[in-house]
């Protein structure tokens, strides 16, 4: 633990930390904290020393972690001192929900791997190591359903403001909630919720984001996705995973503070970004497949569609596409 708590220490100082300052606030020997920074060090960890200055890290850490999340994150942050990285999970969303009854709110959850990620409508979600950042929170909003059913359109949102804040890059919002990079599929977005069924209020909700960073288009080839997926990397934005993690991690936190009292703003936000508005669609209506056109996007973050035949549709689930 001491290690971590090294790492926590070094990763939220600007500038040098003496050893003596850290033996002091961790209540450990001088030796013991030269022997955590030496392992950090073997690791991969950028830590430069100074014999008068005492020790800073230069730069992020080689891999996700924790610790150095954490103490980017601001003292009020609801995920702060709550986020884990596991090295392999089947779905980060699977393994919140699990063991949501003894986790807190606020818990984060991110992982260098999945070997079963989700995506809407029972998809899978393609996980490689070290080529995403996977990412799944906990919350419990005091809110009804009507509110809750919106909470996707407002999570497409965080992810997209927080994605680009990051890396820079353009991002699109697609009707519901894929985030799109140059007309091809940057990012999925899955959330769950249980409901209490003594006040139709949520148990829990488990919001999971799963973000392409480093593939390439071979990569892309080899999965079948060539021409529909891509990556932030491989469209010229390449972005460090924990500062990715960091900027998603601080729009969620903003994200719950406003919901569900900020509802217009972030429909205005939503709106500003959403390529599907005014597009040519193809969508699942009164039993059949049917096109038309988009005409906007309403209260409750479902699509307004102008219909080949005629009819104005409102389409608040289901597969739309884009033709």
């Amino acid at each position: 633990m001491e290690r971590d708590q090294v790492a926590a220490l070094l990763a939220g100082t600007e500038g040098y930390l003496s050893g003596e300052e850290m033996s002091r606030t961790l209540g450990v020997t001088r030796a013991a904290v030269w022997k955590e920074i030496e392992a950090l060090r073997q690791a991969g960890w950028p830590i430069q020393s100074s014999t008068r200055k005492g020790y800073r890290l230069a730069g992020p850490p080689p891999a996700l972690s924790a610790p150095y999340i954490s103490a980017r994150l601001s003292e009020g942050n609801l995920f702060a001192r709550k986020v884990r990285v596991e090295p392999l999970v089947d779905s980060t969303n699977t393994w919140l929900k699990h063991r949501a009854a003894s986790l807190p709110t606020g818990t984060a959850l991110l992982a260098e791997e999945q070997s079963g990620g989700r995506g809407t409508h029972g998809r899978s979600f393609q996980s490689p190591k070290g080529d995403g950042l996977y990412l799944s929170v906990l919350i419990r909003p005091h809110v009804g359903l009507a509110d809750l059913l919106t909470l996707t359109g407002w999570v497409a949102v965080a992810a997209q403001e927080g994605t680009a804040r990051a890396s820079g890059a353009p991002v699109d919002i697609k009707w519901l909630n894929d985030l799109y990079l140059n007309g091809r599929k940057l990012c999925g977005i899955l959330t769950e919720f249980t409901l209490l069924a003594e006040s139709g209020e949520p148990d829990y909700v488990v919001i999971g984001m799963g973000v392409n960073m480093n593939q390439t288009g071979e990569t892309f080839r080899a999965l079948g996705l060539e021409g529909i997926a891509a990556s932030l990397a491989g469209e010229g934005y390449p972005v460090e995973r924990n500062h990715l993690a960091v900027c998603l991690l601080e729009e969620l936190d903003r994200l719950v503070r406003d919901f569900p009292a900020k509802r217009p703003e972030y429909l205005d936000r939503y709106r500003a970004h959403c390529v599907t508005l005014g597009r040519r669609v193809s969508f699942d209506g009164e039993g059949a497949l049917q096109t038309g056109t988009v005409a906007g996007v309403d209260g409750d973050f479902a699509l307004q569609v102008t219909g080949d035949d005629g009819k104005t549709h409102i389409v608040s689930s289901g597969t739309v596409k884009m033709i």
